[in-house]
């Protein structure tokens, strides 16, 4: 397939003075620099929260926008061993919207880059019938890899993570494309 890929760009983490954003403003040139995808942004920061998730304005943009996507990379953090509740809110909006395409993650943390977090979401992920992809962007001590205006110190190192988890983030997204144009997954085991 040569079709222009839609990814779903996943800010993981609501909280103020988040690190997201620097990752994100050193992620989003680098997608722009592979020139085949659009890029939609889900950001819990422009979403509303009630305490049962999601309001109901905020519960459609965000199934409209991961309906639209054929893959997701969802850039979190690691929170006391887990993922933020604010991510957790957007992925609980909608079930269907999730099947059969690929997430890849772009974690952060402390010790453990947040990996611990990215062990829980590819669970999560499988019950939504979502392909959690192995390749994995990890960020250990992620405030000290950036200088304090967001470029990587070690940019070479980075770029080139990012570059085999978007491969394979593509493979899989027009692999999935395909098969879901070919036969609806609801129907594939019906």
């Amino acid at each position: 397939m040569t079709d222009r890929l839609t990814i779903a760009l996943i800010y993981g983490s609501g909280r103020e003075g988040r690190f997201a954003d620097t990752i994100a403003g050193w992620l989003e040139p680098e997608l722009a620099g592979f020139g085949q995808f659009n890029i939609v942004r889900i950001d819990p920061m422009e979403l509303a929260f009630t305490p049962g998730g999601l309001d109901e304005a905020s519960a459609e943009l965000v199934e409209s926008r991961i309906s639209q996507a054929d893959a997701f990379l969802i850039v979190t953090p690691e929170y006391n061993h887990a993922y933020p509740a604010a991510l957790k809110a957007i992925i609980d909006c909608c079930f269907r919207p999730w099947h059969a395409k690929p997430i890849a993650f772009i974690a952060y943390g402390g010790v453990s880059g947040g990996l611990r977090a990215v062990e829980q979401l590819r669970l999560v992920f499988a019950e939504l019938h979502a392909v959690a992809i192995r390749e994995t962007v990890s960020l250990a001590h992620a405030w000290t890899q950036f200088d304090p205006v967001g470029n990587p110190f070690r940019p070479g190192q980075l770029n080139g993570q990012l570059a085999v988890l978007m491969k394979r983030l593509t493979w899989w997204a027009n692999a999935l494309k395909a098969a879901r144009i070919a036969t609806r997954y609801d129907e594939a085991a019906a």
